[in-house]
C-alpha cells in the first residue's frame, strides 16, 4: 500500500496525567488500514519553525466511526502546540508507514510487555491476539499510577487486569516491570504452558533487559523501536538502527522489529 497523505480533524484533545494527551482524531483511510504498531507522520500546522512532520504510532481505532487515537506526551515546541488543539482543529498526516507486529499463526499463548508510553503501541495488537483466540498476558510499568494510562483500556480489550508496576509504589509492585516479567516466565515454565510470542515497546534500556530476559527463556519476541525522523518516508536515513543483518531504517523496514536481530548498543 502506497503512503498518502490524508487530511484529519480533531475530535478531542484530552489531558490524562503530567505530560500525556490522548487525541482522538476523525481520519477514514488510517482507521480503516492501520496495522498494530504502525505510525502516521504528522503535520504541526502554522509552525513555521517546525516544518517537519513528528511520527506518532496510533494507540486505537474504530473503522465504523473513522476515528484513530493518538497517545502522546508532550515534550518539544511540537508536542506542546499540540496540546493546544481544539475540536474542529485540522491537520494532516502520512499514513500507513511501517512494519507492524506480526505474530505467528500457531501463536497459543503471547505475553504484551509496555513501558510508560511504550503501551500504547502494542494496544491494537492485544485486541489483534484476543481477535485470534490467543491467551494473551500483559503487563505495564510506568513511573507512578497516573501515569498507567492505558491500564482500563488493556483490562477491557483482555478481560483481565494487566500485572503493573510503577517506579515509585503507588500502584501494583513496586519496581520496574522486568521484576513482573521475570516472574510470568517463570511461572509459565512451571505450569508447562510457555509463551510462544513477546512484543515489547518502551525505554530503549527498558526493551534490551525484556529482550535479553525473553531471549534467555527461549521466547521470540518483536519490539518497536522509536527514533528521531525527519521524512518519516525512508529517504532521508536519519532514523538508521544498527541490526545483525546491516543498517535499517526505523520509519520503513520497521518499526517492528524482530529483538534478536538488534544490535543493541
Amino acid at each position: 500500500m502506497g503512503l498518502e497523505d490524508h487530511r484529519a480533524q480533531v475530535i478531542s484533545n484530552r489531558h490524562l496525567f503530567g505530560p500525556l494527551y490522548l487525541m482522538e482524531l476523525t481520519c477514514p483511510f488510517v482507521a480503516a488500514n492501520i496495522m498494530g504498531g504502525q505510525f502516521v507522520h504528522m503535520e504541526i500546522p502554522d509552525r513555521e519553525a517546525h516544518i517537519l512532520r513528528r511520527p506518532f504510532s496510533i494507540f486505537a481505532r474504530d473503522e465504523e466511526a473513522e476515528t484513530v487515537e493518538i497517545l502522546y506526551q508532550v515534550l518539544g515546541a511540537g508536542t506542546e502546540a499540540m496540546a493546544t488543539w481544539e475540536p474542529g482543529s485540522e491537520t494532516r498526516m502520512i499514513g500507513c508507514i511501517g512494519r507492524g507486529w506480526e505474530f505467528p499463526y500457531s501463536t497459543e499463548r503471547a505475553l504484551i510487555v509496555g513501558g510508560g508510553v511504550g503501551a500504547a503501541p502494542l494496544y491494537l495488537l492485544a485486541q489483534d491476539l484476543m481477535d485470534a483466540d490467543v491467551e494473551t498476558d500483559v503487563i505495564l510499568g510506568a513511573s507512578t499510577e497516573g501515569a498507567l494510562v492505558c491500564r482500563a483500556r488493556y483490562e477491557e480489550a483482555c478481560g483481565k487486569m494487566p500485572a503493573c508496576s510503577t517506579d515509585d509504589g503507588t500502584f501494583g509492585r513496586a519496581g520496574f516491570a522486568t521484576v513482573l516479567l521475570e516472574e510470568a516466565l517463570s511461572r509459565a515454565s512451571e505450569e508447562g504452558r510457555p509463551y510462544d510470542y513477546a512484543a515489547v515497546c518502551g525505554p530503549e534500556p527498558f526493551m534490551r533487559a525484556c529482550a535479553k530476559m525473553l531471549a534467555d527463556a527461549g521466547v521470540p519476541t518483536q519490539v518497536s523501536l522509536e527514533r528521531r525522523m525527519a521524512c518519516g518516508i525512508g529517504a532521508c536515513l536519519s532514523c538508521v538502527v544498527e541490526t545483525a543483518s546491516g543498517k535499517r531504517r526505523a520509519c520503513v523496514d520497521g518499526p517492528i522489529f524482530e529483538a534478536e536481530d538488534i544490535l543493541w548498543q
